[in-house]
C-alpha cells in the first residue's frame, strides 16, 4: 500500500461550495419563476418570491423568518430576569434559618444579641446582605450560604460580561477572584491605551492575551476584535438591566458591591462598561425587552438571552433581504444553526445556491430598456415544460405527421440504403468506404477500388413547411378572468414544438387588445396585463395576413385565442376605433380580413374562452367563412387544444 504523498491532506471540504457537489436542479425553480413572470411579475420580483416561498424540499425565507419569530417569542414567553435576585434571596433565607437554629438553644447573652441583630436586618435583600458583611456567624452552614451569595454575585457579574465565566469560576477561591480582578484592571488599562491612540497597543494586547487569554474563548486576533466581542456582550447585559424594573436594578446595583466580598469588581466592571460604550456607541445600549415567563434567568443567562434576541433580530433582517444590494450570502448560517438547528442552515445554503445558480447559469438578461428579463435559455426550459404538459394531455393522439420522400430537401432519418439511379441524397461516406474495403478484400483485389454497388446514401424524409400565426387576445378581460397565464403557456408550448420539431415552420406571435402587435416570445412572456378597452381582431388578422404572404410556399395556419367579440378595428390612418357593443363597421372589417385569409388558403381556428352568446355567434361565423372551426377548451386544456389543432392542420 503506497504512502500518502507529502503536501496532501484529506478531510471535509470547508473552503466554500463543494466543487464535487452535483449542480442544483433549477427546473422546478424556473417553472415557478416563469409562472410568476407570465402572470405579470418582473423576473426580479419572481425570483425574490421564489426565495421567500421556498421549494418542495427547502424551506423558504418566509418560513425561516416565521421560525425565528417563534423562537424569539418562546424566549420571552418562557423566561424572566430575576433569577439572580431569587437565588440570592434563597441563599440568604437558608443562611438566616441555619443561624437562628444555631442561636436558639444557646442561653448566653451574646446569642440573644446576635438574634437581635438578625431581627433588625433591613427588609430589602441587598441591604440585608450588606448589613451581614461584618456579622460574626455562629453557624457554619449559615456562613457557607452567605459566602455562596458573594461567590454567586461575582460569578454572575463576570458571566454577564464574559461568556462561560460562571462555570469557569465555580468553587473559585480568593486566588481566582483576585486573578479576575487583575484581569479587569489590565483590560481597562489596555482599552484606555487604545482610546488614547498609544503606539504600543499591539504589544500590550499580545501581553494581555498571553496572561489572560483563558478568559476569552473567542480568541480575538487584535484589540479591535476584542472590543467587538466585549461590547456586544456588555450591550446585551445593559439591555437586560433596561428590561428589569427600577427596583430590581437598584437591588442588583447594591448587591454588586458584595461580589466576591470586594467592591473592586463592581468598580472595574463599571469602568469597563463606560469605555466600551465610548468605543462602540453603535451598539444597542438603550433598548429593552419584555419577559413574562416563569423560568428565572441569572445575570449571565439573561445576557445570553438578550444576545440571542439581538442575533434573532439580525437574522430576521438578513432573511428579509429588504436592504439595498441584499444577497442570500449575507445570511449568517452559523448563527442561524445556533438558533434554529442544523436543518435551517441546510435550507439557507440551498436557497443561496439556488439564487447563485439562477444568476450564474444565464437565466436572466438585461432588456434594451435596462430591465431584467428571462433569457432565451430560460424561455427554452419553460417551453420544454409547457410542451411536456401539452404532450401529456394529448396522450399521443396526434398521429404521424411526416411523409417519407427521397427529395434532396429532406432531413436525415439516421438510416442508410444502397444508392439507386436517380437518387439525390448525400452519400454516407464511412459506410461506402467500408463496403468497398470489405468487397475488395473478399475478392482479393489490390488496391481497393470503389464500385457503384458500394455506394450508400443517407435516407431523408420530406416534411411540409407551414407559416403559423398565433393570435392571442390581451384585453383586460383575459387578465380579469384568469386566462392570462394559460394563454402564455400555450404560446410557449407551441413555440417550443415548432423550434425543436418543425424548424422550417415560420411562427409569428401576435397580441391584440386595442391594437395588435407582432411580438417575440420573451416580450409575450413578460407582458403585463393592462387596463385597456378593445379587442381588435381586425388588426391582428391584418398582421397575420402579412406574415402568410411573406411565406407563399408554406402551408398557412392561423390560430386565434380570444374571449371577446371584436370591439375595435383599424382605420386607414392607423388609429384604432373602439365601440361597445360592436358596430357593424367593426364586424364588417374583421370578416373582410377573414375572407382574405380564406383566399390565401388559410382556415382560421378560433379557441373560444367564455360562453358569451354574442362571442359564440361571431366566432362560429368566422369558422364558417374561413373553412375553419371553433374549439371551446377549458383553461387547463387550452395548450393541448392549440398544439393539437396545429398538428392536425399541418398534417392535412
Amino acid at each position: 500500500m503506497s504512502a500518502v504523498p507529502e503536501g496532501y491532506s484529506y478531510g471535509p471540504w470547508d473552503n466554500g461550495p463543494d466543487p464535487l457537489a452535483p449542480p442544483a436542479d433549477l427546473r422546478d425553480a424556473l417553472d415557478e419563476i416563469g409562472r410568476d413572470v407570465m402572470a405579470g411579475a418582473s423576473p426580479r420580483s419572481a425570483l425574490e418570491e421564489l426565495l421567500r416561498r421556498g421549494t418542495p424540499r427547502t424551506a423558504g425565507l418566509d418560513e425561516l423568518t416565521r421560525r425565528l419569530w417563534q423562537r424569539r417569542s418562546e424566549i420571552q414567553r418562557r423566561h424572566r430576569l430575576d433569577g439572580t435576585l431569587q437565588e440570592v434571596q434563597r441563599l440568604l433565607d437558608r443562611a438566616l434559618e441555619a443561624e437562628r437554629r444555631e442561636l436558639f438553644p444557646d442561653p448566653d447573652d451574646d446569642a440573644r444579641f446576635l438574634e437581635a441583630q438578625l431581627d433588625a436586618l433591613p427588609p430589602g435583600t441587598a441591604a440585608a446582605v450588606r448589613e451581614l458583611a461584618e456579622y460574626d456567624w455562629r453557624s457554619r452552614e449559615g456562613r457557607e450560604n452567605y459566602e455562596k451569595i458573594r461567590d454567586l454575585l461575582g460569578r454572575e457579574l463576570l458571566d454577564s460580561r464574559f461568556e462561560g465565566m460562571k462555570e469557569a469560576l465555580r468553587n473559585a477561591g480568593p486566588e481566582e477572584a483576585e486573578r479576575a480582578n487583575r484581569m479587569l484592571a489590565d483590560l481597562n488599562e489596555l482599552l484606555a491605551a487604545h482610546a488614547q491612540g498609544r503606539e504600543d497597543v499591539p504589544e500590550r494586547f499580545a501581553e494581555f492575551m498571553r496572561e489572560h487569554g483563558e478568559f476569552f474563548p473567542e480568541n480575538p486576533k487584535n484589540v479591535e476584535e476584542l472590543i467587538d466581542v466585549l461590547a456586544a456582550r456588555a450591550a446585551a447585559a445593559q439591555r437586560m438591566l433596561n428590561s428589569m424594573t427600577p427596583e430590581q436594578r437598584a437591588e442588583l446595583a447594591e448587591l454588586s458591591q458584595q461580589a466576591f466580598g470586594d467592591p473592586r469588581l463592581a468598580q472595574q466592571l463599571s469602568t469597563l462598561d463606560a469605555q466600551l460604550r465610548a468605543l462602540r456607541p453603535g451598539e444597542d445600549w438603550t433598548s429593552s425587552e419584555r419577559f413574562r415567563g416563569d423560568d428565572p434567568l441569572g445575570l449571565g443567562e439573561g445576557a445570553r438571552a438578550m444576545s440571542d434576541l439581538a442575533e434573532l433580530d439580525a437574522l430576521a433582517e438578513q432573511l428579509g433581504q429588504s436592504y439595498p444590494g441584499a444577497r442570500l450570502e449575507d445570511i449568517d448560517v452559523d448563527a442561524l444553526e445556533r438558533q434554529l438547528g442544523p436543518d435551517a442552515g441546510v435550507d439557507a445554503r440551498r436557497l443561496s445556491e439556488l439564487e447563485r445558480e439562477l444568476r450564474r447559469q444565464g437565466l436572466f438578461e438585461r432588456a434594451p430598456d435596462g430591465t431584467l428579463r428571462l433569457s432565451p435559455k430560460a424561455l427554452r426550459r419553460l417551453g420544454e415544460t409547457a410542451l411536456a404538459d401539452v404532450v401529456h394531455a394529448l396522450r399521443g393522439k396526434t398521429g404521424q405527421r411526416e411523409t417519407e420522400s427521397a427529395g434532396a430537401a429532406g432531413e436525415p432519418t439516421g438510416a442508410t440504403r444502397p444508392w439507386r439511379f436517380g437518387d439525390m441524397q448525400p452519400w454516407d461516406v464511412s459506410r461506402t468506404v467500408r463496403n468497398a474495403v470489405l468487397r475488395s478484400v473478399s475478392a482479393g483485389e489490390r488496391p481497393v477500388r470503389m464500385d457503384v454497388s458500394d455506394v450508400e446514401v443517407v435516407e431523408t424524409e420530406h416534411r411540409s413547411r407551414a407559416a403559423v400565426a398565433l393570435l392571442v387576445d390581451t384585453s383586460w378581460s383575459m387578465v380579469q378572468e384568469g386566462r392570462w397565464l394559460p394563454m402564455k403557456r400555450t404560446a410557449l408550448a407551441l413555440h417550443q414544438l415548432i423550434s425543436t420539431r418543425f424548424r422550417n415552420d415560420a411562427l409569428q406571435l401576435i397580441t391584440f387588445g386595442r391594437y395588435a402587435t407582432s411580438v417575440e416570445l420573451a416580450e409575450l412572456v413578460g407582458l403585463e396585463g393592462a387596463w385597456e378597452q378593445g379587442t381588435n381582431a381586425h388588426h391582428a388578422l391584418l398582421l397575420a395576413g402579412r406574415h402568410l404572404r411573406r411565406h407563399p410556399d408554406a402551408q398557412p395556419v392561423v390560430l386565434m385565442v380570444t374571449d371577446g367579440e371584436p370591439t375595435a378595428h383599424l382605420e386607414p390612418d392607423g388609429t384604432a376605433e373602439f365601440d361597445y357593443p360592436p358596430q357593424p363597421r367593426t364586424l364588417l372589417k374583421t370578416l373582410s380580413e377573414v375572407d382574405r385569409m380564406a383566399k390565401l388558403g388559410a382556415s382560421v381556428t378560433v379557441f373560444r374562452l367564455g360562453d358569451d352568446p354574442r362571442l359564440t355567434e361571431f366566432v362560429d361565423l368566422i369558422a364558417r367563412r374561413s373553412g375553419g372551426r371553433v374549439v371551446a377548451p377549458d383553461l387547463d386544456g387550452l395548450g393541448a387544444a392549440v398544439v393539437g389543432d396545429y398538428l392536425r392542420t399541418r398534417k392535412r
